[in-house]
C-alpha cells in the first residue's frame, strides 16, 4: 500500500485491493463562495409567507432553510469540480465511478471528503493461443457423417481465465454484487415472495448467496478484461460501417432507436464478438 501527498489538499491511497482512495480537502474560502451561489439560488427560489416569491430577504431564507439542506446543495456543488481536480493532480484513470464518504464538514473549516475508485488493473495473458488451438483444432477434422462443433464460449473462457493473471479491484467486485442482489430483489418481489421464503426455497443464506454473487462477479469481470485485452492486442476494432448494419438490423424502430442512442454499448459487444471469432480461428 503507498500513499503520496502533493502541494495540494489531497492524499492519494492505492490500497491492496486495487482500490484507490482519495482523501479531498477543500479550503473554507472555497466552500463558502460555493455556499453563497447556493444561498442565492435559494433567495430566489424561496415562497414565503409576508414576501413575493424571489423577494424574501437572505436573513428570513436562511431562517427557513434546514442547514443540512444547504449543505447537501453545496456538497453537490463542490464535489465534482473537487474530485476532477484531485484526479488530474495524481494523473489516474478511474475506470469507475466514485464512491463518497464526507469526513468533515465544519462551519470555519476545510471540508474533507474520501472518494474511492479504481484504474483499469494490468491484466497478463498467458500462453493462452497454444491452449485454445488445442481446442479448436478438434472442431477443424472433418469426419464423415459426424456434424462439426466448435468449440463453446465457455471452454474458451475457462481456457484464457485460467491462463490469464489480474488482480480485480475490489469495488467493481462490490459493484457487480450488488448490481446482482438488486435484480434477485426485484425478481422476488414480481414473484410475490419474501426474501426469507426465497431464500428457504432455494436452500440458501444471504452469507451463500453474497459468496455465489461474489464469484460469479469477479469470472464476469475477468472474462470481461481478458476480451478486452485481446481484442487490444491484436487491434481488432468496430468500423462504423458495421455500427451501421446493426443498426439497421434492428427488428423495430424502438430497438433501433436504442442502439443509435447506445452505439458505445453496441461497439463493446460487436468488439466482443469479433474478438471471440478470433479465438475460433486460431
Amino acid at each position: 500500500m503507498t500513499e503520496k501527498k502533493t502541494e495540494k489538499k489531497s492524499i492519494i491511497k492505492r490500497e491492496d485491493s486495487g482500490n484507490i482512495v482519495l482523501t479531498v480537502e477543500i479550503p473554507w474560502n472555497t466552500v463558502q463562495k460555493a455556499q453563497d451561489s447556493v444561498i442565492d439560488r435559494l433567495v430566489q427560489r424561496a415562497n414565503i409567507q409576508g414576501f413575493r416569491p424571489g423577494k424574501a430577504p437572505k436573513k428570513v431564507v436562511l431562517e427557513h432553510t434546514d442547514p443540512q439542506k444547504l449543505q447537501e446543495e453545496t456538497l453537490r456543488d463542490l464535489l465534482p469540480a473537487a474530485y476532477s481536480e484531485a484526479v488530474r493532480e495524481h494523473d489516474i484513470r478511474p475506470m469507475a465511478n466514485p464512491q463518497i464518504h464526507v469526513d468533515k464538514l465544519e462551519s470555519g473549516q476545510p471540508w474533507v471528503f474520501k472518494a474511492t475508485t479504481c484504474e483499469m488493473p494490468e491484466v497478463r495473458l498467458g500462453d493462452y493461443k497454444d491452449k485454445i488451438k488445442s481446442l479448436t483444432a478438434k472442431s477443424k477434422i472433418v469426419v464423415p457423417g459426424k456434424e462439426q462443433k466448435e468449440p463453446s464460449f465457455d471452454e474458451m473462457m475457462e481456457i484464457v481465465t485460467k491462463e490469464a493473471k489480474v488482480r480485480i479491484p475490489q469495488m467493481l467486485v462490490e459493484q457487480e454484487v450488488d448490481r446482482f442482489l438488486a435484480q434477485t430483489l426485484d425478481e422476488i418481489k414480481r414473484l410475490g415472495l419474501t426474501l426469507e421464503q426465497y431464500l428457504s426455497s432455494t436452500k440458501k443464506t444471504p452469507e451463500t448467496l453474497k459468496q455465489e454473487y461474489t464469484l460469479k462477479a469477479e469470472n464476469d469481470i475477468k472474462v470481461e478484461l481478458v476480451l478486452q485485452k485481446i481484442s487490444e492486442d491484436e487491434n481488432i476494432t468496430v468500423e462504423d460501417k458495421e455500427l451501421e448494419e446493426a443498426i439497421n438490423k434492428a427488428k423495430s424502430p424502438e430497438e433501433k432507436t436504442y442502439l443509435e442512442q447506445n452505439r458505445y454499448m453496441l461497439a463493446s459487444i460487436l468488439r466482443q464478438q469479433k474478438t471471440l471469432d478470433f479465438l475460433k480461428n486460431i
